[in-house]
């Protein structure tokens, strides 16, 4: 059984690929420091597979503190790294802190991969490394525009951090997934997205649906769309969790065609946010009590991806459609709510 290193696995997409991988067959160990992750992913992850999965409690940008990870587990054949600063409102705030924690997390990461002969390595990136493209559906090859925030700019030269590194080590294999807008929960309701108050719009409109908020404010209303609003490639987590397992398998099989290969990761829809608002009161039956605000810093106008690159190469394939993404981040609202569950931050 292959040894897989989840960094980050006690956050929202690395806790869901957790569950892919173990369904696949692997064995997995995390990493997560827990300043924005929870161990209560581990205890949902337990419930869906009924494997107890080991945490260490390691801050990545301590190098010692990650080597002994390493040192620890000699079997390791790959790593998924999801841990990372996510927020791009937090960003624009806080540029600093996300260089520091991105940059050096990963640079410790791949300094340890080398060192112990880990030669597989899956790397969470975003569809905001494109920018404000105006090439759209948006294909592998787009030339990246400016970044639109600090957290955009860290998956940007995180990629060029693991693109220099593979091209130095020949036999270190690296793939970047590039996702659009993960959303929804597992279909179980064991587990979705542990967070207090949330900045992403969909968990952003289950907890205006639920009471948590009052209300929810709709960010630009006059941006060049349908009908004003940005539009995003939403996909479901668990498809993107899939992704994550056929990537490292497509490199440990050695099917990859070069050493460092990139994949979008979205379903090719292009959906408005006010669409989404409506797909939400269409599945739930709930009226959600939204307002028209400004245009917020970071955000771009609209991206979605074409997919048959990600689709040919690793024969993946959505199987969440937008209701069935709203259904699941609905039920797991309900069941945090019924649970008398308090939310903590997450990944």
């Amino acid at each position: 059984m292959n040894k897989i290193l989840v960094t980050g696995g006690c956050g929202y997409i690395g806790g869901h690929t957790i569950v892919d991988l173990i369904q696949n067959g692997f064995e997995v160990i995390s990493v997560d420091d827990l300043s924005k992750g929870s161990l209560k992913m581990l205890d949902g992850i337990e419930k869906i597979t009924g494997k107890r999965v080991k945490n260490y409690k390691v801050d990545l940008c301590n190098l010692d503190d990650t080597e002994a990870i390493f040192l620890e587990n000699s079997d390791i054949v790959g790593v998924i790294h999801f841990a990372a600063y996510k927020s791009v409102p937090e960003s624009v705030k806080e540029p600093l802190g996300y260089f520091r924690n991105n940059f050096n997390s990963l640079i410790n990461i791949l300094q340890c991969a080398e060192e112990f002969d880990v030669n597989n390595f899956v790397f969470s990136s975003s569809c905001s490394v494109y920018g404000n493209t105006t090439q759209l559906p948006v294909v592998e090859e787009v030339p990246f525009a400016i970044p639109e925030s600090p957290y955009a700019r860290t998956k940007q030269v995180g990629e060029a951090m693991c693109e220099d590194f593979t091209n130095i080590n020949k036999h270190f294999n690296t793939i970047l997934l590039r996702y659009f807008n993960p959303v929804g929960a597992h279909p179980s309701a064991e587990i979705g997205e542990f967070r207090d108050m949330a900045e992403s719009v969909v968990p952003v409109i289950t907890q205006t649906a639920i009471g948590k908020r009052n209300d929810m404010t709709v960010f630009g209303t006059d941006y060049d769309t349908r009908d004003g609003s940005c539009v995003r490639d939403y996909v479901h987590v668990s498809d993107i969790a899939n992704a994550h397992t056929r990537a490292l398998q497509y490199i440990i099989d050695d099917r990859n065609k070069s050493n460092c290969e990139v994949f979008n990761l979205g379903t090719g829809n292009g959906v408005t946010v006010l669409e989404l608002i409506k797909a939400f009161e269409k599945v739930s039956g709930e009226k959600l009590n939204y307002k028209l605000g400004p245009r917020r810093p970071g955000d771009v106008v609209e991206v979605y991806a074409n997919n048959n690159k990600a689709r040919t190469l690793l024969g993946w394939q959505t199987k969440y459609g937008l209701d069935e993404m709203m259904d699941t981040a609905w039920r797991w609202e309900k069941a945090v709510a019924a649970a008398g569950k308090k939310p903590v931050a997450s990944n």
